[in-house]
């Protein structure tokens, strides 16, 4: 029976990886929810124009800033 260890700081079950990954992922979805509050601000030919459909960015979700 072969008893296998990992050393390396890169494995996906390490507390600092995980805690790591779900910073990022809560950070990326936080910059979607910036960028959909502005593409809102935009009138619909030009969303239809860049390929955008507000109601799926409604769906998505947006974060207004008040400045």
């Amino acid at each position: 029976m072969t008893i296998a260890t990992k050393t390396s700081t890169r494995s996906g079950n390490s507390f600092m990886r995980r805690a790591f990954d779900r910073m990022v992922e809560a950070r990326s979805h936080q910059a979607r929810r910036y960028v959909n509050g502005y593409l809102l601000s935009l009138d619909d030919a030009t969303l239809s124009a860049h390929g955008y459909d507000r109601d799926q960015l409604e769906r998505e979700g947006a974060a207004v800033n008040p400045f």
